[in-house]
């Protein structure tokens, strides 16, 4: 051949090493002197810095394997007729439609012209170029590639555009639908590492400035930065991660390197991201024009996820809110609930109140109205002064009647009384005792009755002393009340054993007509008219013992009644346990 068409090299001359980022052709051609002239007019060709890495096959079959294997070819330098006369032709059939390799140039080179008639094979296979072996000189050869070799270029950053494009649609439904932090923090690593087409590990790091103190928190890691998710503290971070991410907050911009490329992020929220990613390639101006435009719509699905976890936290503090709202209802309902049973109480006793006085002050009214009348007749009639006195004296006797009762039923309102409270001191039971039976001698005296006091000197207990002695002196003036003329009657104080440890008990006992069974089930119960009847024809409102029963249970104690049957008399207690009252 024409030295301006092809020249050959020595055969002791060594195949040129592929180059670190070398653009790759392959030379197809069945004969042997093309290849070698190939490499030898293109062993010092570069392109942008980088050199040429050339791939070898004598036919159209060895090529198929060729290209099926090396997806990355630039160009190619195609031979028409190899095999057969359209072997290179079927060969083009097969690199488009078949491998899809829709980037890759092909130049045809062919040393017989007339086998392929150039614009149609153009036009149908997508060919770059075509030209004849005869006229590919090393100029020529040199210009075709370059062309080639830049369209390639541009080819291939439209279709990773394209690809990352795609990507970034494909992603932003998913990105957006996450409701957690920590998952679409996870998603942007993987989607970031899809659209870059590389294997790379990466951190996302969150700074909050709301708070008082700038808070930072590890979102995601992946590869070797796994370890960071979850890590207690998550800051500060190894000696090699912490100046670059530390950096980027400072800078609040996307920085590229040679491996390292840090990407930041500014939400509406008042959150700063920024993710480190570690790449086995230096990125590209396309992979960095569509880093940015992922990054741009990062944002939202952050503030989107942020929101969401802030409503999720509001809805918590409401429903929290609802269930404390709702309890206080509960408790304010079970108040007027008490409320109203004891407004249905205070009614029930306003009535039986009223059904009393309506019977039991009857009586008296009747007398003090009779006796007015006869004394009104006997001052008419100028009668006998000994008779009218005796008439006052029935009136005063029914007027002092009327008085106690009403002081008995006014005693048992305060008693019923819902905020009625005991002042507690200490309190010698066995002196009030005796005070009470000093005080209540008189009317035993008046009915020729023997009242006898047995007891310790002292006997201490803690409670109320008035309320304590209002129960003992209804018991001494029950027992004298409704005791016979002449009977004795005894009060002991003393300490006994007790159902549950020791009580101290004062105790009422006298020879009256005592209970009958029916009588023990209703002897403490309010307005109760038992079947005994006074023996001096005194008033009684059935209330006595009631209040008897509610001061002893006031202190933490009870009342009792004990009887061996009608006419053998009864013993009325109230007893306390030490424990209960505090014992002195």
């Amino acid at each position: 051949m024409d030295d301006d068409t092809l020249t050959l090299i020595p055969d002791d001359l060594d195949e040129a090493k592929p180059n670190a980022g070398a653009w790759v052709i392959a030379v197809i051609d069945d004969d042997p002197a093309v290849h070698d002239g190939t490499r030898y007019a293109l062993a010092s060709y570069t392109l942008d810095g980088r050199g040429l890495e050339i791939l070898t096959a004598r036919s159209a079959a060895e090529a198929r394997v060729l290209l099926a294997e090396r997806r990355d070819v630039a160009v190619v330098l195609l031979d028409v007729v190899m095999e057969t006369d359209n072997a290179g032709l079927d060969l083009v059939d097969y690199i488009r439609r078949d491998l899809r390799q829709e980037t890759v140039r092909i130049i045809l080179r062919t040393g017989q012209p007339g086998q392929a008639p150039e614009r149609r094979i153009i036009v149908d296979y997508d060919i770059n170029d075509y030209k004849a072996k005869t006229e590919l000189t090393a100029d020529k050869l040199f210009t075709s590639l370059t062309a080639a070799l830049r369209a390639y270029q541009q080819l291939k950053r439209l279709d990773e555009t394209r690809r990352g494009l795609e990507i970034i649609i494909d992603a932003a439904p998913m990105l957006l639908d996450h409701k957690s932090m920590q998952r679409l923090a996870e998603g942007v690593l993987t989607q970031v590492a899809s659209l870059l087409n590389v294997a790379c590990a990466g951190i996302l790091v969150l700074r909050e400035t709301a708070a008082p103190q700038e808070r930072f928190c590890v979102l995601a890691g992946s590869g070797c930065y796994g370890h960071y998710a979850g890590r207690e503290p998550a800051w500060p971070l190894e000696e090699r991660v912490q100046p670059l991410v530390e950096r980027a907050f400072a800078e609040r911009r996307h920085s590229f390197g040679e491996h390292w490329s840090t990407l930041y992020l500014h939400t509406a929220s008042g959150s700063e991201i920024v993710a480190l990613i570690e790449a086995d390639r230096q990125l590209s101006e396309t992979d960095r024009s569509l880093i940015a435009l992922f990054t741009s719509r990062l944002s939202i699905a952050f503030d989107n996820v942020i929101l969401y976890e802030r409503l999720q936290q509001t809805n918590a503090d409401l429903e929290r809110r609802v269930v404390e709202r709702t309890a206080e209802l509960i408790r304010a309902n079970r108040r007027l609930d008490l409320q109203r049973s004891d407004l249905r109480r205070a009614n029930s006793l306003k009535t039986e109140i009223l059904g009393t006085i309506a019977h039991d002050l009857k009586n008296p009214l009747a007398v003090i109205l009779g006796r007015a009348e006869m004394l009104s007749d006997l001052i008419d009639m100028q009668g006998d002064r000994e008779q009218m006195r005796a008439q006052v004296q029935h009136v005063r006797a029914s007027a002092k009647g009327l008085t106690t009762m009403i002081d008995s039923l006014m005693a048992d309102a305060m008693n019923d009384a819902l905020d009625i409270s005991l002042r507690r001191e200490p309190v010698d039971l066995a002196g009030l005792a005796r005070e009470v039976c000093e005080a209540d001698r008189p009317l035993a005296d008046a009915k020729g009755q023997t009242l006898v006091c047995d007891g310790p000197d002292e006997l201490f207990l803690c409670g109320d002393a008035e309320r304590l002695r209002e129960a003992l002196d209804n018991l001494v003036s029950n027992a004298i009340k409704y005791s016979p003329a002449g009977g004795a009657i005894s009060v002991r104080v003393s300490r006994e054993p007790g159902p549950r440890g020791a009580e101290l008990v004062c105790a009422v006992a006298d020879h009256g007509p005592g209970l009958s069974p029916e009588d023990s089930t209703r002897v403490f119960g309010r307005f109760q008219r038992l079947s005994a009847k006074p023996t001096g024809g005194e008033n009684s409102t059935g209330l006595g013992l009631s209040i008897v029963r509610r001061i002893a249970e006031l202190h933490g104690g009870r009342a009792t009644a004990e009887s061996a049957g009608p006419g053998l008399g009864a013993v009325f207690a109230i007893r306390f346990p030490e424990e209960a009252v505090g014992l002195i």
